[in-house]
């Protein structure tokens, strides 16, 4: 098969060239309209786009800060109704915790970028502090100190001037490795408290001389902690899903939800709130110990996708979903603890046999999960930002965005194949390989017959920001993810516009991937086609007559 370009689909109706009386007769529209390709909702994810750091405002609503979905949403604590949305028109970028003073003032952390910004209540916009990515885990004293600290992407811990005319002060650089401290908490005893999440701490420190205390240890994988009104000390275990209310000599279990938890907060009641980054929800706990669902779960950020074993299975950060393909029903969910879980974490996936091949650009590397013992049978790690992988002739191949290549992954490491703007997603069919290029517009041939090939050829340009790709006997079926267009593409070039989603999510800046989360494609046996929707956080399938 060869392509050359991209062309706008022209609906060709075959004409006799004979007389008129020879024409076939024109179809009814109701007969046109029913050939079209049908796009249906297999699956619904969560409200919305995982759920960061939470907290309540003086008015008692509740602001909860969403990473991916870059926004802040306020809701209602009683009924989980979403009040309003901060977001990109209002300066808020990949929040990632949320803090109110005294004043009513607010401010949140970036993570994606290192801004830590906020609202005064009167609604003037500040910038507290820019600081290197990673900024994470924000907090006030009780007489509106601020303070901040970076976790993943840094390890540092940091006072700040909420006006930002002062620049910030280093507490302490030495709480790694891979993170300082996370969700954080003022201290009725004037100290900063905070966990520490590699090493099962939880910690606190005299922010005015930066000496440090351990107050408790144990924990699998501490994410949070609290005080309530009754200056009673709280710790979230991410790896457990558990919270445990901590006394001068024991600890009790007050809630156990699902690991991958990311923050909780208490109301002026003390009723408890808790979010995940995994499935998205946001829950209040009852005294009873049951919860309910105020921003339900499910799929936060849906991205790779794949048939495996006729299931659907898709990639969606810290988790991989696993769909019945005639029903859409959700059959298994697999989850992982960011940097700590087994399974790792997943933006794109492919099939590989009995297993499956699992990237993220978060993690760095590429594994091969045995999704029934779960276990991982090889893993790569220390690439640069990669965004696909799959195995062609035996060998495991990987897009590489930010060294701008195509690598080969094996015993003796990384092999630079090709080298490309920005290769982003891949596909084999029938002996060849293919990868878009999202930054060009273009789809490469890069493995033909079995074999890699000495050059990438180009077989379709003019495509808007390609990413996921299904390659067939007919030609491919693309992702334009900046507009979020499904579009066909045959042999001879001519491209069909299948469906319209709601495009996909940019890069917060060039650190990340241009993909930023993949939006994947998949083609079944039969023709039906399964698409992400990560905007949406909803699983498509379109029909094609």
């Amino acid at each position: 098969m060869t392509v050359r370009t991209a062309t706008v689909f022209v609906f060709l109706v075959l004409i006799a060239a004979c007389n008129q009386e020879s024409k076939p007769p024109e179809p009814e529209a109701e007969e046109l309209e029913s050939k079209a390709p049908e796009l249906t909702i297999m699956a619904r994810g969560a409200a919305i786009a995982g759920a960061n750091g939470i907290h309540f405002s003086p008015d008692n609503l509740l602001y909860v800060a969403s990473v991916m979905g870059s926004n802040i949403t306020v809701i209602n604590p009683e009924t989980g109704e979403i009040i309003r949305q901060l977001g990109a028109a209002e300066g808020v970028v990949g929040p990632d915790d949320l803090a109110f003073n005294s004043d009513g003032d607010f401010y949140w952390t970036s993570i994606l970028t290192g801004e830590v910004a906020g609202f005064t209540a009167g609604g003037e916009r500040l910038v507290a502090a820019q600081l290197a990515p990673g900024v994470n885990p924000i907090t006030f004293s009780d007489d509106g100190r601020l303070f901040v600290s970076q976790c993943f992407f840094g390890v540092n811990l940091y006072e700040l001037d909420p006006k930002g005319t002062q620049p910030a002060r280093l507490i302490s650089d030495q709480l790694g490795p891979g993170c300082g401290l996370n969700g954080m908490d003022w201290g009725p005893d004037e100290r900063l408290y905070g966990p520490r999440w590699f090493t099962g701490e939880i910690v606190s420190f005299n922010v005015d001389d930066n000496s440090m205390r351990v107050e408790a240890t144990g924990f699998k994988t501490p994410a949070a902690v609290k005080f309530n009104s009754k200056n009673e000390l709280h710790v979230m275990d991410t790896g457990t899903g558990e919270i445990f209310k901590l006394g001068a000599d024991e600890r009790s279990v007050i809630a156990t939800l699902t690991p991958g938890l990311d923050n909780f907060t208490f109301d002026e009641n003390d009723n408890l709130f808790v979010s995940s980054f995994v499935d998205g929800f946001v829950k209040r706990v009852e005294k009873d110990g049951s919860s309910t669902d105020l921003l339900p779960s499910g799929m936060a950020h849906p991205a790779g996708i794949t048939l495996w074993e006729n299931q659907i299975v898709v990639a969606d950060s810290n988790s991989i979903h696993f769909f019945n393909k005639t029903s859409g029903e959700l059959e298994l969910i697999q989850r992982n603890v960011f940097s700590v879980g087994e399974m790792g974490g997943a933006i794109n996936l492919a099939a590989d046999g009995s297993n499956l091949i699992l990237v993220s650009w978060f993690d760095n590397d590429v594994r091969v999960w045995d999704p029934k013992a779960e276990k991982v049978i090889e893993r790569y790690s220390g690439l640069a930002a990669p965004t696909a992988a799959v195995r062609y002739s035996g060998k495991l191949i990987a897009t590489e965005h930010g060294n701008q290549r195509v690598v080969s992954l094996g015993e003796s490491g990384v092999t630079e194949l090709f080298s490309m703007e920005a290769p982003t997603g891949m596909s084999v069919h029938g002996g060849s390989l293919y990868v878009t290029d999202r930054e060009l517009g273009r789809i490469y041939r890069i493995g033909s017959n079995h074999e890699l090939l000495a050059q990438p050829e180009v077989v379709v340009e003019g495509l808007d920001a390609p990413e996921g790709v299904a390659a067939s006997d007919d030609g491919f079926i693309v992702m334009e993810a900046a507009k979020g267009n499904i579009v066909a593409i045959s042999e001879q070039g001519e491209r069909q516009l299948l469906a319209n989603i709601p495009a996909g999510s940019e890069a917060a800046t060039n650190d990340q991937p241009p993909s930023m989360f993949f939006n994947g494609v998949g083609l079944d046996a039969d023709g039906t086609i399964y698409v992400t929707g990560e905007a949406s956080r909803m699983l498509y399938k379109i029909s094609r007559p």
